[in-house]
């Protein structure tokens, strides 16, 4: 089987798509889950484009053990030695340069001539090189670049000492036919080539990133970079695990396979999702709700008699939970945590106390819990901040032409505080008497709420997006009271809005 590596640029260019910003704490927590998974390379950021930026991708690079760590660069010497300030802590660090190829970028972007390009990118490869021995050149928007002159930049960058050269679809324009003849032409046409990774980053504008990719690989390409989600600028990038399933699926026809541990697909994606607010839709391949549910009696008989009559991959091949055993109001805290070692999360014994006192508040409230409810517990704990204000209580009062008021309690250090607002619903009234305790000056960019498990008593997510200042920040809260989890999340928001000043 040929070996496919797996560059991961969720946290540089997933993280650039809207409402996906991270914070550091939040994004080395997404980096150990990458290596958890297996991914060859990550792509940490972008460590010129803000203080902040590189401090993740240097935080990252001291933090991952097994993977690849790299940091994009613009064919300039300041974002070369940001990036290799940044990464040059790493196990195994990568320099990733790119500069625009194509015509268009060149005249309008650029404002370079073809022969201003090839010496750019020979200079700054050779200067990246000098700092790392493991350089990557990108020629962005390489899919409506000249093959002829594409092919020259691909050499330049090769002979100046590049190890990897990436051919990226920036703006998803290609189909597959056009990629697989375009890697093809390169590995016919580009003197050194056969002794580097050809890799292959493909966007989805036209829905064809992954199909893009595969066959970009089947015509050579042994590297393919991709997001978990498939999040990214504008419609999002190749999806990972999408990929990923596809070689492991279909491995006869493909004769690929990857390092990725595929049983920590599902981990990796909900932990995304849970982290950035962005819910994955329930019709999304390989990790979507419905992925593995069948309505139909005709597929549910077929499922029933065998599964792989409409089920052509197992659920537990991407580590989906199977509601096989139930916790309820009468277990211990030794069985939650088998438990959740079970699902793969593992967990200190303050975040076990702390997840505990929340498993039996509501296991009063359901009956049977799921590993659905578990699971939900446990990615609602990657929200934990200092808490600052702890929700104590909340009254409200709503209804049909009535007004909306709510009384909410919290407490803060060791003081309560109680406030009572009116609103123009019930959760808006509960806002603005925590604003009235906070006295903190926020604006509410978005307000989402998901069912994140099954069933009439299903624990509801909600998930805000605050802004203070220039700042957007996310919060999060986890109930089956739909109210008590919009002010869980709303306060959630505010305890990092305080832990960041």
């Amino acid at each position: 089987m040929k070996k496919i590596k797996v560059f991961d640029t969720t946290l540089r260019d997933g993280e650039q798509s809207p409402g996906c910003s991270m914070n550091l704490s939040e994004k080395l927590q997404m980096a150990r889950q990458l290596d958890a998974l297996g991914v060859d390379v990550i792509e940490a950021g972008f460590a010129i484009a803000s203080p902040e930026d590189f401090k993740s991708v240097e935080a990252i690079s001291q933090t991952v053990q097994n993977c690849k760590v790299a940091s994009l660069a613009r064919c300039t010497q300041g974002d070369i030695d940001a990036a290799w300030n940044a990464v040059k802590y790493a196990k195994y660090p990568r320099i990733h340069v790119f500069l625009a190829s194509s015509d268009i970028h060149m005249e309008y972007k650029l404002k370079m001539t073809r022969e201003q390009v090839l010496e750019s990118i020979a200079k700054h490869v050779a200067y990246a090189k000098s700092l790392c021995n493991d350089v990557e050149f990108s020629a962005e928007d390489a899919s409506r670049s000249d093959r002829e002159f594409l092919s020259k930049c691909c050499e330049t960058a090769i002979k100046a000492g590049a190890t990897v050269v990436n051919i990226p679809d920036t703006v998803g324009y290609s189909s597959p036919q056009e990629m697989f003849d375009l890697i093809t032409f390169l590995r016919e046409n580009t003197p050194g080539i056969e002794n580097v990774d050809i890799s292959a980053h493909c966007h989805d504008d036209l829905g064809m990133a992954v199909a893009n990719s595969l066959a970009c690989l089947r015509a050579g390409a042994t590297q393919v970079e991709c997001t978990v989600n498939g999040i990214g600028e504008r419609a999002g990038n190749a999806s990972l695990e999408e990929i990923v399933m596809a070689l492991k699926t279909r491995r006869e026809y493909f004769q690929m396979e990857t390092c990725v541990n595929t049983q920590q697909i599902y981990k990796t994606s909900k932990l995304l999702s849970s982290i950035t607010g962005v819910p994955i839709s329930p019709s999304k391949s390989i990790v979507g709700a419905n992925a593995f549910a069948h309505e139909s009696g005709i597929h549910q008989h077929g499922v029933i008699a065998n599964a792989l009559t409409y089920e052509i991959m197992r659920p537990s091949d991407i580590g989906i939970p199977q509601n096989s055993m139930v916790l309820g109001k009468h277990s211990g805290k030794h069985a939650l945590r088998d438990r959740l070692n079970q699902l793969g999360y593992e967990v200190t014994k303050e975040q076990l106390d702390g997840m505990f006192v929340r498993f039996k508040a509501l296991a009063d409230k359901k009956k049977n819990l799921t590993d659905h409810d578990i699971e939900a517990l446990a990615l609602s704990s990657t929200h934990a901040v200092t808490a600052t204000y702890e929700l104590i209580s909340h009254v409200v009062s709503t209804g049909k032409d009535i007004t909306n008021i709510a009384c909410v309690k919290v407490k803060k250090n060791d003081d309560i505080i109680e406030e009572v607002a009116i609103g123009a619903g019930p959760i808006d009234a509960a806002y603005k008497a925590v604003d009235r305790i906070t006295g903190l000056d926020l604006s509410l960019e978005n307000f989402s709420l998901n069912a994140v498990t099954d069933g009439e008593d299903a624990m509801g997510e909600a998930v805000v997006k605050l802004r203070c200042g220039n700042e957007l920040y996310t919060g999060c809260g986890l109930s089956t009271d739909v109210i008590e989890s919009a002010i869980r999340a709303y306060i959630n928001g505010i305890n990092k809005i305080v832990g960041a000043k």
